[in-house]
């Protein structure tokens, strides 16, 4: 069993949130501990800055957060270097992670006002004299909580957004990667000057639930679906609007046409990059009987091959203890039902790491099948063609993204997944593409960042009509005639009566 204070573990001393590395224990640093007014504080100061920042326009908030981008990129390998000391994981991933994420500012700081500045939108005939109008303003301050698994990446696709589009953001870092956070937001502000536009409180839940109290204009959160829940409830008492992403157990399908070396290849890289520790992570596969043991030996023989270890390795520590047993849970499930552990097993939880396990013939609603594992663990299982595939896809309450191999049907059979996102003939890439929006269904939550949807998710639409000259059917107005209304229903008979 893990104990509280495991290597990683956040502890408080005097008043101070000290983060630890979850493969050695050393401390990497300490930051203050936000209190209830703390937070309050931070909010009031956010919309004071945040008014100054939507004051300077599209042109004045792209010139800002691009020379943010530009610092971000200089000192990739130092951020980098924090994501391991930190979280634990891999430079090379953390380099990944980073790079990403600043493609993300690079997209948003470019296309704000593209996607969310003013424009006609044309009218119809009913009411030709008016013109229409379409601008998103910003909320004011929007609070962004972000999660250990991805410190970086994920914040930064609602906070690089959220400050295009003109509001401030007043981010609650994970406890497990405080000084990661706190790092974005010294660099913010010596990149962009703006100072309050971009803050930080640290601390636990507790912390998270004054901030979903603290008077925000919308909250961006990222966290478990039971967390979740809790942050949408606190929201409600002031009407707070929330964009929730919420973890996913998201499924390959391995068709009989596949590359298997390809699919493979992807399919070790999506489960047991970050040590499992991944949202859109593949978690489960599942290929057609004729292709089965070519792809399960592929898979065995790859993830075989990783290293796991402190520094150096492919694989890392899992960062937050408590899910070590998640993950002893779920495989010691599996193999009671019935599983078989091709792969790793139950020897492979050796705290803090967990080594590459690849489980077959796992019932369907097992732990391992049916809940979030969050490790370096895969079970794939076989179906006689991908209709059955699609359904047990499907089956679970998740809905994030997830992957297809094949060629002559792959596309489709991507299209019949229940998630948000979906891949063909590659894993994840979904996440890295500026263009697309990033989000899920059902447990997985709901809203979007990234993309054009993205920015949208953070500015209010503003409608405004402009009379250009006489109504030739006028209708909102006691002046009208019985002949007026006559004309009307002349007029509607004609244009959609047909």
């Amino acid at each position: 069993m893990t104990v509280a204070n495991a290597p990683g573990t956040p502890l408080v001393d005097d008043g101070r949130l000290v983060s630890t590395s979850p493969a050695t224990g050393v401390e990497v640093g300490r930051l203050p501990l936000a209190t209830e007014e703390d937070v309050r504080r931070a909010v009031e100061r956010a919309r004071a800055a945040g008014a100054r920042w939507a004051g300077l326009g599209f042109t004045g908030r792209r010139a800002r957060l691009l020379r943010w981008r530009t610092l971000l990129a200089q000192r990739v390998e130092q951020l980098a270097e924090l994501v391991h000391a930190e979280g634990g994981k891999p430079v090379a991933d953390a380099v990944v992670e980073a790079v990403t994420a600043i493609e993300h500012v690079d997209w948003a700081a470019r296309n704000a006002a593209r996607v969310l500045g003013p424009r006609r939108v044309r009218s119809r005939l009913i009411l030709a004299e008016f013109s229409g109008h379409l601008e998103y303003q910003p909320y004011g301050v929007v609070g962004v909580i972000g999660p250990w698994n991805y410190p970086v990446f994920t914040p930064v696709g609602s906070i690089a957004y959220a400050l295009a589009a003109g509001n401030a953001v007043v981010f609650k870092p994970s406890e497990y990667t405080p000084l990661v956070g706190q790092w974005l937001v010294d660099t913010f502000a010596e990149a962009v000057g703006e100072q309050s536009v971009l803050t930080a409180v640290h601390g636990f839940g507790d912390v998270g639930a004054a901030l979903c109290r603290s008077g925000l204009d919308k909250l961006a959160f990222t966290g478990s679906a039971a967390t979740a829940k809790k942050v949408m409830a606190a929201c409600a008492e002031s009407l707070t609007p929330v964009l929730v992403e919420a973890g996913g157990k998201d499924a390959m399908i391995v068709d009989g046409d596949a590359d298997l070396d390809a699919a493979a290849e992807a399919c070790v890289w999506g489960a047991m990059m970050n040590a499992g520790q991944t949202c859109i992570g593949i978690e489960r596969v599942y290929a057609v009987e004729p292709v089965f043991d070519t792809f399960v030996a592929k898979v065995v023989e790859r993830a075989g091959r990783l290293t796991v270890g402190a520094d150096g390795a492919d694989i890392g520590p899992i960062t937050m203890p408590a899910q070590i047993d998640v993950i002893r849970r779920h495989i010691d499930d599996a193999l009671a039902r019935g599983g078989r552990a091709v792969l790793g097993g139950a020897d492979a939880v050796q705290p803090p790491f967990v080594h590459p396990t690849v489980l077959v013939d796992v019932p369907e609603d097992s732990a391992a099948v049916r809940e979030e594992t969050f490790g370096p663990t895969l079970t794939i299982n076989r179906v006689p063609d991908v209709d059955e595939a699609v359904a047990r896809a499907n089956a679970v309450p998740y809905g994030l993204g997830g992957a297809v191999f094949g060629r002559r049907r792959a596309v489709a059979v991507a299209r019949r997944l229940r998630s948000g996102m979906a891949s063909v003939n590659s894993v994840l890439s979904f996440a890295g593409m500026s263009t697309l929006p990033f989000g899920g269904v059902g447990e997985s939550g709901f809203g979007r960042i990234h993309g054009e949807d993205g920015l949208r998710e953070f500015g209010r639409p503003k409608s405004v009509t402009r009379r250009r000259g006489p109504s030739l059917l006028p209708a909102m107005t006691f002046e009208r005639t019985p002949r007026d209304v006559a004309r009307m229903v002349k007029a509607a008979k004609m244009m959609y009566g047909r």
